[in-house]
């Protein structure tokens, strides 16, 4: 497994919190660089066992060879299937390192950097999905380009954006990342406020494109259906929004954060909180790892 792809996150303090046992059924549905993977194999006995799942063909690379260890090539939406064709009722713990790694900002052939002003607009995480950035921008309407960029990129101007694109879009198709940036350039200032626009409209197309939040949302729920009680659900996220619906689910067993009462009045939730405030980085990681700078950990246990 390479280390170069991608440098994992809180590695130690979310493998701690997956409280592996040597016979433990793992799951870690963002196999990416194998770096969390190759941790919990660390804790696993022989009678361990580890099944990965990454949608990326890319990640097909950072494999080893291990008879404790099935990778899935599928997008982790499908978790609750793909273990269960394994013949795996129930798991121990399930890890998920949300977000891009850095291996796919630093490949300028998957557009998901404005880094790369030549490079297509794609942005798939799966190579062989349809929808690319290219795709939205060319082909959405101005109300759904709107609500891409203030929905999934927080963008207060996503409403001028969008009316831009649509008009630009008419006399020239949206193909490389350079055509973007050109439209976005009148909404932006400079400097760090500039990367920050930017960034928040590259993740809006991203998000879109490989249906994040959609996804996110089912690979929780199948988690919740296939954790045996006592299991414990580990989540990285790298944004407001995933983590909103991270805290909400761990919080309430939904992702509004509603709270359900019983009869008498008591909370109803799956979970129980392990770390009731959210884990980040140290400062030496953020210095080690500049990536990190914005993850938040958080674990819960199946009651």
């Amino acid at each position: 497994m390479a280390d170069i792809y991608h440098i994992p996150a809180l590695l130690h303090e979310s493998v701690d919190g997956m409280n592996i046992r040597t016979d433990s059924i793992c799951v870690d549905v963002t196999f990416g660089g194998g770096g969390h993977s190759r941790k919990i194999l660390s804790r696993l006995g022989k009678s361990g066992h580890l099944y990965a799942f990454d949608q990326d063909e890319d990640a097909i690379n950072n494999i080893q060879e291990d008879s404790r260890f099935t990778f899935i090539r599928s997008n982790f939406r499908f978790l609750k299937n793909f273990i269960k064709y394994h013949g795996v009722e129930e798991v121990d713990a399930i890890l998920a390192d949300l977000g891009v790694s850095s291996h796919h900002f630093d490949d300028q052939e998957r557009g998901f950097s404005f880094r790369f002003t030549d490079s297509d607009l794609d942005m798939r995480m799966n190579q062989k999905g349809r929808k690319t950035a290219a795709y939205i921008l060319n082909n959405y309407t101005e109300e759904q380009l709107a609500n891409v960029f203030y929905l999934y990129g927080e963008l207060k101007q996503s409403r001028r954006i969008a009316s831009v694109i649509v008009k630009t879009r008419k006399e020239k198709p949206y193909k490389k990342i350079s055509d973007l940036l050109d439209t976005l350039s009148t909404f932006v200032g400079r400097g760090e406020k500039e990367k920050k626009v930017l960034a928040q409209a590259f993740q809006a197309l991203r998000i879109e494109v490989n249906e994040e939040m959609e996804t996110l949302k089912e690979m929780l729920d199948q988690a919740l259906d296939i954790l045996r009680p006592g299991g414990r659900l580990v989540v990285i996220t790298y944004h407001s929004l995933e983590d909103r619906l991270v805290k909400n689910f761990f919080k309430t067993g939904n992702f509004e954060g509603k709270i359900e009462k019983d009869f008498f009045g008591n909370f109803e939730t799956p979970f129980r909180l392990v770390n009731n405030k959210v884990i980040v980085p140290t400062r030496e990681e953020e210095e080690r790892n500049p990536r990190s700078r914005s993850a938040k950990l958080r674990i819960a246990e199946k009651i």
